[in-house]
């Protein structure tokens, strides 16, 4: 059996504590009780398992969690969700601990955009500001002048005089969106979401002319051809609250399955079809990183309270400029 300090030593390789757990040990139960012991809170996206999701103290995207970390008054943060997102709870809360179940659970996303890169493209365009889509790292964060989520994006690029110059970063996809929404030229960073990218349109037609009734929602991540045959397009809670309040009794979502097991609780009574992807072997659209986190690495995160997120000061400060302003500037959305 591996100690915890082997397991410790081996942290930053593995990304998780690999330590064995006593059998017939009740998981949900001990981190229950770690919970209230430690004076933990649990935050998880709706694209965890649907173990960890019914666990959580609040459960959303990723406006909603960032809200959630910025007022809570817990002693610990422990964030089920991928490494951004921990790291923009601890821009927010530099006295609390905040750890993070695998901190191998990355973000293709995140990882297509450097603040090195990001710098050198607004030296390009020097009157240009930056605004970053929150699937980003501290770096980028701190080379942004504005962070936005899916949720609140439109309201704030809107919010811009129509004049501006505007870099927007990482998600091209997200970007090209925003930019006949909100009649903009922004130039937009290549990055992309591996998710959101692996939708197949064929499928996807197929599955709507064998159920006629569905409508086809989508998250404006996706790729332009899907969208433009979407009913609806929206940030994952507001596909949420797509699903339970529209009239129709089916839909096609196309976004990571994770969120139809919250659609599903909310909306009993309504046909929920996972939109299909290019790979045939597979039917729904998973990401690989959202589901490292598990309630063995969930228990033991929050037992020795590792692996933590920690940040240099200066570098919280600069991102931490970025992320108030988005909190700011989207007051106004629920």
């Amino acid at each position: 059996m591996k100690t915890i300090e082997q397991a410790i030593e081996k942290l930053d390789y593995k990304g998780y504590l690999d330590v064995e757990i006593p059998q017939g040990i009740d998981l949900i139960t001990e981190i229950k009780k770690l919970k209230e012991e430690k004076n933990a809170v649990i935050l998880a996206h709706y694209y965890q398992s649907r173990e960890i999701q019914d666990l959580a103290d609040y459960l959303g995207d990723s406006l909603q969690l960032a809200r959630a970390a910025a007022q809570t008054d817990a002693d610990m943060i422990v964030f089920c969700g991928v490494h951004f997102m921990a790291e923009a709870a601890k821009i927010l809360n530099p006295t609390k601990k905040v750890v993070l179940p695998d901190t191998k659970a990355g973000c293709s996303l995140a990882d297509s955009c450097s603040a090195e890169g990001l710098r050198g493209l607004r030296e390009q365009h020097p009157n240009a500001i930056v605004v970053s889509y929150i699937n980003c790292d501290a770096g980028v964060k701190a080379e942004s002048d504005i962070i936005v989520t899916s949720s609140n994006a439109e309201v704030i690029i809107n919010s811009l005089p129509q004049e501006q110059e505007i870099i927007f970063a990482p998600d091209r996809n997200l970007g090209r969106y925003l930019n006949q929404v909100c009649n903009r030229n922004m130039i937009l960073w290549d990055g992309a979401c591996i998710v959101h990218e692996a939708f197949s349109l064929e499928r996807i037609a197929q599955q709507m002319t064998e159920n006629p009734k569905a409508k086809l929602i989508a998250h404006p991540e996706a790729q332009e051809d899907l969208l433009k045959f979407a009913h609806f397009i929206g940030s994952t809670s507001r596909l949420l609250d797509y699903v339970v309040e529209d009239e129709a009794e089916e839909f096609i979502v196309a976004t990571e399955e994770g969120i139809l097991h919250e659609m599903a609780k909310l909306a009993p009574n309504k046909k929920l079809i996972p939109a299909l992807v290019q790979d045939e072997s597979c039917n729904c659209s998973e990401c690989f990183y959202m589901k490292l986190s598990t309630l063995e690495k969930l228990y033991l995160c929050m037992k020795y309270e590792l692996p933590e997120i920690t940040m240099d000061e200066e570098l919280r400060v600069k991102a931490l400029a970025s992320i108030n302003r988005m909190l700011e500037l989207s007051e106004k959305i629920k």
